[in-house]
């Protein structure tokens, strides 16, 4: 499991000039799945994401979690961080999952983190052509990776 975490001001995703999800302070989570993630992951990227300290203390020091600082979350998804791009020119993305269960996958990551930080999150629309729009804080940009544990069969979500 991947995710691309951003701390911004304020995030939103369009589709179709409509707006499905926005959020002022807090985090834009952009996550990918790849074969063999599970409940085990997506139980620990929450815990990650949600007690990360990267907002800034009475003194200007990153040391508060998006809890901390009651930030709000939008969580969308984004197949394309599991692209290989080292050969050619046309990235290959044979290592995401397969839409179907990718879709379960990061239904149960948004609202995983909607536990882990208290409230619930926003999010796009999983298989759509979104359009993204953020104000990214700091800038405050971090990939967080979550390599699947390799147990067997993947758990099922």
């Amino acid at each position: 499991m991947r995710v691309l975490l951003q701390r911004v001001r304020e995030a939103s995703v369009v589709i179709d000039g409509e707006t499905v999800g926005a959020i002022g302070t807090g985090l834009l989570l952009l996550a990918g799945f790849t074969s063999g993630d599970g409940q085990s992951e997506i139980d620990w990227m929450a815990r990650k994401c949600a007690g990360l300290r990267i907002f800034p203390d009475d003194a200007g020091k990153m040391n508060r979690s998006v809890r901390d600082v009651t930030g709000e979350v939008l969580v969308v998804s984004q197949f394309t961080l599991y692209g290989n791009a080292l050969k050619g020119q046309r990235p290959s993305f044979i290592e995401a999952e397969a839409p179907e269960r990718a879709e379960r996958l990061y239904q149960e990551f948004a609202g995983r983190v909607g536990e882990e930080v208290g409230r619930p999150t926003q999010t796009g629309r999983f298989g759509a052509d979104m359009k993204v729009h953020l104000i990214n804080d700091g800038p405050v940009t971090l990939w967080l990776d979550r390599p699947p544990k390799v147990t067997g069969s993947p758990e099922v979500v």
